[in-house]
């Protein structure tokens, strides 16, 4: 006789109790306050690009959109590393708040597009919003730090649910209910209002407060042992036990003096500039490189090769040929707001492995473009699924395992720091796209496939 649901020996009490142990020592104000945090950082960046041919009209390149809201962000992430930590969280929060809803209202106010000057208007509106969006990423990153894996997994979380609801809210506001254009992105000015009450009311601040800082010592501690290592010729990968830390880069070996300091003069900012390179340059091949090649492979896919993916209405479950392209972005969101919600559950560990599997997906969508080999349109709706599920699975990773093999030491910066290669992948992937869109498109119309040309 089998056991009944909820008794000891049935499997919905197996599932329940390995669920308690998944999540044994979260706390719900941290994930909640995370979740909210990656969900309305990124749900701005959707929207935006949801509404790109609302907002420069349909004889101005819908790249131009994407590069608008990207760039920035690329831009932020590059170069705030290495000063934002003097900036407190509490005064970034209230920085990037403001700047979202300037943006929105930018946006918003604006008149429809009639000339130039009111679809620049509009751009400095995006760029704003972008802004606010690249240094909210690479701090709340940061801010994970402090809080354990669940934060982590829960922005990650955030951050997937933001494609769903930020395409689903606009697409259901600006049709269903039938608000306008204006008064859908004019109510989105006030969701940054949530990361205000996600950090000073939601979550916990005792981590936060009471978090040990680097001090200026410790990095020249960082730079006179490096530059030690340099002078005897020894790299990082083959550098003595003595010299390889378990502990950290700002720490000193187990019984080991921490070398002398000669700064030669530096001060202490230049000191901190210059290991936080070496940290960068640590961080480029197991971390940042696997990173942004999926972004790269993923949005060439999106922006350049989706739209191509046509075939006749006959064999489609669609009316319009221009309804292929928001159905592959639905099932492609799906998959990632899957796969970034996946790491309490699901670790992958090689990263480069995912990130060559979504090359090798842009490699077999690029040439059913141009050949026409994929018998149905089903089979590219679950390749677009995986294609989903690989890019989340090498994002969230990334930094899990940044929170599990930097040093502590050296965790708060790196998280923040490797944000650029999901932009800086956007980014390549902007111009990339529109290259390959109008290529595909023109080799599949002097083939006898016209469908592109008539989206």
């Amino acid at each position: 006789m089998l056991p009944l649901p909820g008794t000891p020996g049935s499997s919905w009490a197996r599932y329940r109790e390995r669920f308690k142990l998944l999540f044994h020592g979260a706390d719900p104000r941290v994930c909640i306050a995370f979740w909210l945090f990656g969900l309305i950082n990124n749900v701005l960046y959707v929207i935006i690009l949801s509404a790109a041919l609302d907002l420069v009209g349909p004889n101005v390149p819908k790249g131009v959109v994407l590069l608008a809201d990207v760039i920035p962000s690329f831009g932020t992430k590059l170069i705030a590393p290495y000063f934002i930590h003097v900036v407190p969280y509490p005064v970034r929060i209230v920085i990037f708040v403001g700047l979202s809803a300037v943006g929105m209202l930018l946006i918003a106010l604006t008149p429809a597009y009639t000339d130039g000057g009111t679809i620049t208007t509009k751009l400095a509106g995006v760029i704003l919003a972008s802004l606010s969006s690249g240094g909210g990423e690479l701090s709340f990153l940061g801010l994970t730090h402090f809080y354990g894996p669940f934060s982590l997994a829960a922005w990650g979380s955030g951050t997937g649910a933001a494609g769903l609801v930020g395409a689903g809210a606009y697409a259901l506001a600006t049709t269903s209910l039938g608000f306008s254009v204006r008064a859908t992105i004019l109510a989105s000015a006030c969701l940054p209002a949530v990361m205000v009450m996600s950090f000073f009311a939601i979550l916990p601040r005792g981590p936060l407060r009471y978090a040990p800082k680097a001090t200026d010592h410790d990095y020249q501690a960082v730079s006179a042992r490096d530059n030690d290592a340099e002078e005897r010729g020894i790299g990082e990968e083959d550098a003595p036990a003595r010299y390889q830390e378990d502990d950290g880069l700002l720490g000193s070996p187990a019984g080991y003096p921490k070398p002398t300091v000669v700064t030669g003069g530096a001060s202490p900012g230049w000191i901190r500039f210059q290991a936080n390179l070496k940290r960068v340059k640590s961080l480029f091949f197991p971390f940042m490189l696997p990173l942004l090649l999926v972004y790269i492979a993923e949005y060439t896919i999106n922006q350049g090769v989706s739209p191509t993916l046509l075939f006749p209405l006959d064999e489609a479950p669609f009316k319009h040929y221009r309804a292929f392209y928001p159905a592959y972005n639905a099932i492609y969101q799906v998959g990632v707001f899957i796969s970034r919600s996946s790491t309490p559950f699901l670790r992958v560990h090689n990263l480069y492995l995912p990130s060559f599997l979504q090359v090798a997906n842009l490699t077999l969508l690029t040439l059913h473009s141009l050949f026409n080999f994929i018998p149905s349109v089903y089979i590219i709706f679950v390749i677009i699924f995986w294609e989903g599920l690989l890019g989340g699975l090498v994002y969230v990773n990334t930094f899990a395992e940044i929170s599990d093999r930097v040093p502590k030491e050296d965790r708060e910066f790196s998280l923040g720091a490797t944000t650029v290669s999901d932009s800086g992948g956007i980014c390549i992937a902007g111009f990339l796209g529109m290259i390959f869109e109008v290529w595909l498109c023109d080799w599949q119309v002097q083939h006898g496939r016209n469908y592109c040309k008539k989206i």
